[in-house]
């Protein structure tokens, strides 16, 4: 078994994992703010708290794809896919609005990317120690 402290990630995953990062951040912001570059969300308290949580799950699933760790790896697919269901919810229970076609985009393809993001990682298993 490689050395975790001499094992490189592709620069794809570490791209990747900072991107994880900074969306997490961002989906954590508006999760208070109600309002990023034009989508919003509902003003209501759980959708500070499902935005906020999901977007950790985001944030987090960065920093553990980092520690070039399998079972890390595996969490932070976990996570992803956790935010993809909790956008989906959010957007049945009202909480992403919808009626608007740039607002449905921005939430198609921000969970899209999520998915993306746990299929990439998912697919790159054999190179986490």
């Amino acid at each position: 078994m490689a050395d975790v402290q001499t094992h490189k990630l592709p620069s794809g995953i570490k791209i990747g994992a900072v991107l994880m990062i900074i969306f997490g951040l961002a989906e954590i912001v508006t999760s208070f703010r109600h309002e990023f570059f034009g989508l919003t969300t509902s003003q209501a308290t759980i959708s500070i708290i499902i935005g906020a949580t999901i977007g950790t799950f985001y944030f987090v699933s960065g920093f553990l794809v980092l520690t070039k760790r399998k079972r890390a790896a595996i969490v932070a697919i976990i996570l992803f896919l956790a935010d993809a269901i909790g956008r989906i919810l959010m957007v049945l229970m009202g909480l992403y609005p919808i009626g608007v076609e740039y607002q449905t985009f921005g939430i198609i393809t921000g969970t899209s990317i999520a998915i993306f993001f746990a299929i990439y990682i998912g697919a790159k298993l054999k190179v986490f120690v």
